[in-house]
């Protein structure tokens, strides 16, 4: 054998070697089951759904998608964390509830006894049926100043990210309303479609469907730039009426104890990185006004503790935390 085949074959078994160690040591051998602690139609229901059928393909197993909704996710967060340590249960949630959660007094468990895998970023969008007459979200703060306490807001819950941008809405315009619980995000805008309350301002994916349809009409997306939502048009930024109005919305993924085993984790890894780049998720952002995103490791644990700051502390100036931010170890935005 001439000395460059020996040269050749040695670089291929090194890239062959480099490769095996590369790769997840560990591999399901059944199917997986994620828990969404919230009911089916919602923000966290659909990424759940379209993530898990990507990740499918690189697990070669199935994951089965279980709603078990209650006390705003957390007995489904709860479910999940108590569940063994051996990869074949994943919780999906959103970053606003799991942060929610010991702030509310409703979960002993943090969002730094998590690890994430987020896969969007959706905003709130401020939405009132068809036929109402606020066509502005100074309307609707006008109408909140004038009538305290008396106009219906919906959301998925004490604590939601629908809840929690109703909350902000509350203390930058000065004004009370009347918050409408429900078991989720997608009865809650079912609620405003039906009349039953008169705004709604959960997250864009939640809202898209019956915007398209013209059973909803947005008012403005909690942002500092203009939310183009495919089907339906261009939804104004709420920063043109209320310069301050600091940016809501929540991330969306999954999520897996801290403690679990890391070559467990390192396969989640290895599935999630191309799941979560795959064309499928790419459309569905398009078509529901939200933005794909790819975090995971430092990244995505660095983008909850600043969320933390912001969610922790509006709860807490609303009344609303058991446990202060300063308990919970969380500083100030």
């Amino acid at each position: 054998m001439s000395k460059r085949w020996v040269v050749l074959l040695l670089v291929t078994v090194l890239a062959t070697a480099g490769l095996a160690s590369a790769a997840p040591s560990w591999r399901p051998s059944r199917p997986i089951t994620v828990i969404v602690p919230w009911p089916a139609g919602g923000s966290t229901d659909m990424t759940a759904r379209v993530l898990a059928s990507q990740m499918e393909r690189f697990l070669g197993q199935r994951i089965v998608i279980v709603n078990t909704p209650g006390a705003g996710g957390a007995i489904g967060m709860k479910e999940a964390w108590d569940r063994p340590r051996d990869g074949y249960t994943w919780a999906a949630n959103s970053s606003t509830a799991v942060i929610s959660y010991p702030v509310l007094g409703q979960l002993e468990v943090t969002h730094r006894d998590w690890l994430y895998f987020y896969v969007l970023y959706a905003p709130n969008v401020i939405a009132v049926p068809a036929n109402s007459p606020f066509r502005t979200a100074k309307d609707l703060a006008d109408a909140m100043r004038a009538r305290p306490g008396a106009v219906r807001v919906s959301s998925a819950g004490a604590g939601s990210s629908g809840h929690l941008g109703a909350e902000t809405f509350r203390l930058v315009v000065g004004a009370t309303y009347r918050h409408v619980a429900y078991a989720g995000g997608a009865p809650a805008v079912v609620a405003a479609v039906q009349g039953e309350v008169e705004a709604v301002m959960q997250l864009s994916m939640e809202v898209a469907e019956m915007l398209r349809a013209g059973r909803l009409r947005a008012l403005a997306v909690m942002s500092r730039s203009p939310l183009t939502m495919e089907g339906y048009g261009v939804i104004p930024p709420i920063s043109q009426v209320f310069p301050n109005f600091p940016e809501t919305g929540s991330y969306f993924g999954l999520m897996v104890p801290k403690d679990m085993p890391a070559d467990i984790v390192a396969a989640v890894e290895a599935a999630f990185r191309p799941a979560s780049e795959a064309p499928a998720v790419r459309l569905f952002a398009r078509q529901n006004g939200v933005v794909a995103v790819s975090l995971s490791g430092r990244q995505a644990t660095e983008v909850t503790e600043q969320k933390a700051r912001r969610v922790a502390w509006t709860l807490f100036e609303a009344g609303l935390a058991k446990k202060t931010p300063t308990e919970l170890g969380i500083p100030r935005p």
